[in-house]
C-alpha cells in the first residue's frame, strides 16, 4: 500500500504531481470544513508536507496520531512547531543549501538597488521628472563595510559575493563561526555600529524575535542601510517605519515583512525603501531543487526511515 501524505496547501507543481503519483494523498487545502477533515481522515497520515503558507502547530500534529515526517518546503521552518515534534519523535526537514545562490544574488541586488536607487530612478524616469532636473546623489557600494547577521550558508555566499564589490566584511552570530576570516561583533548593536549596510540573514522565531531592535538601528545611523533577507519577526518593524521617516538611517531593503502579505502603508510612500513580496528564493531553478529535495526527503524516509535533509 502506498503511504498517506497530507499535503496542507498550495504547493509547487513538481511536488504536487509527484504527490499524486506516489502517494495516497489528502489535501486539507481543498477541505471545505478542515475540522471535520482531520477528525475523519487525519489518522490516516503518515507524513504531513508544509510550506512558509501552511505552517504547522502543535494542535494540528495533535490530530495527526500517526504522522512520522514533516517535509518543509524552505530553507526557514519557523512556522512548524520543531519542538512539538520532536516530542512525538517526528521527523522534520526542510530545503537547505539548494536556495543559497539565489537568495544570495537577491541579496546582493537589493543593496545595490537602495544604495544606488535603481528602483527609485525608475519611479523618477516615469514620473516625468527627469527633464525637471536629475535625482540626488546615490551612495557608492564598493569598498564599504558590510555587517552580516547570521553568518550561516547564506550569509557566507552573500560575503563572498561582497568581496568581489570590495566591500569589508564583519559578522554575529551567536558565537564565532569557525573557518572565516571575516571580524567578529559580539552583539547585534555593535555590528550595527561598524556597517554601512546591514544585511539580515538569520533564522526566524521566537530566538530572533525583534533582534534588529530600535537600539540596532539607532546605531547603524543616519548613513546606514537595512537589508532584510531573513523574515519580517527580526526586525522591529514599527522602529524601522520611524527610523526611515524620520532618516535616522538612509534606506532599507525589505524582502520580508512581520504580517506578509501585509505591508506597513507607511513604507509605500517612502523613496528611501526598496519593497519585495518575499522572492529571495523564487527563481525556477531554485524552487524546483526545492520541491525535488522535499521528495527526496519522503522517499528517504519512507524507505529507509531516514530523511535526508532533517533540522
Amino acid at each position: 500500500m502506498k503511504p498517506t501524505v497530507l499535503q496542507l496547501g498550495p504547493l509547487h507543481p513538481i511536488v504536487e504531481k509527484a504527490l499524486a503519483e506516489r502517494y495516497d494523498l489528502l489535501h486539507l487545502g481543498k477541505a471545505s470544513e478542515p475540522a471535520a477533515f482531520l477528525a475523519e481522515h487525519g489518522a490516516k497520515a503518515a507524513a504531513l508536507v508544509s510550506s512558509g503558507r501552511n505552517g504547522v502547530d502543535a494542535s494540528l500534529l495533535s490530530r495527526l496520531p500517526n504522522v512520522k515526517i514533516v517535509a518543509h518546503f524552505g530553507v526557514g521552518y519557523d512556522n512548524v512547531d520543531a519542538a512539538a515534534a520532536k516530542g512525538r519523535g517526528i521527523v522534520v526537514t526542510n530545503t537547505p543549501d539548494v536556495l543559497n545562490d539565489c537568495v544570495a544574488d537577491l541579496a546582493m541586488g537589493l543593496l545595490i538597488d537602495v544604495a544606488r536607487g535603481i528602483s527609485a530612478g525608475d519611479r523618477y524616469v516615469r514620473r516625468g521628472d527627469w527633464p525637471k532636473g536629475p535625482m540626488p546623489l546615490a551612495t557608492k557600494v564598493g569598498g564599504k563595510r558590510l555587517g552580516i547577521l547570521g553568518l550561516g550558508r547564506i550569509g557566507k555566499a552573500i560575503a563572498k559575493r561582497a568581496e568581489a564589490f570590495g566591500m569589508t566584511i564583519r559578522y554575529h552570530n551567536r558565537r564565532p563561526a569557525e573557518g572565516v576570516a571575516w571580524g567578529y561583533e559580539p552583539s547585534a548593536e555593535a555590528l550595527a555600529a561598524a556597517s554601512d549596510f546591514l544585511m539580515v540573514v538569520t533564522s526566524g522565531g521566537d530566538a530572533t524575535r525583534g533582534l534588529v531592535s530600535r537600539a540596532v538601528l539607532e546605531a547603524l545611523g543616519p548613513k546606514g542601510f537595512l537589508v532584510n533577507v531573513a523574515r519580517g519577526s527580526v526586525v522591529d518593524e514599527a522602529a524601522l517605519v520611524e527610523c526611515l521617516r524620520d532618516k535616522r538611517i538612509a534606506g532599507a531593503a525589505l524582502d520580508v515583512f512581520a504580517d506578509e502579505p501585509r505591508v506597513p502603508g507607511a513604507l509605500f510612500a517612502l523613496e528611501n525603501v526598496v519593497l519585495a513580496p518575499h522572492i529571495a528564493s523564487a527563481t525556477v531553478e531554485t524552487r524546483a531543487a526545492m520541491a525535488n529535495l522535499v521528495l527526496e526527503n519522503l522517499e528517504s524516509f519512507f524507505a529507509t526511515g531516514k530523511a535526508v535533509t532533517p533540522v
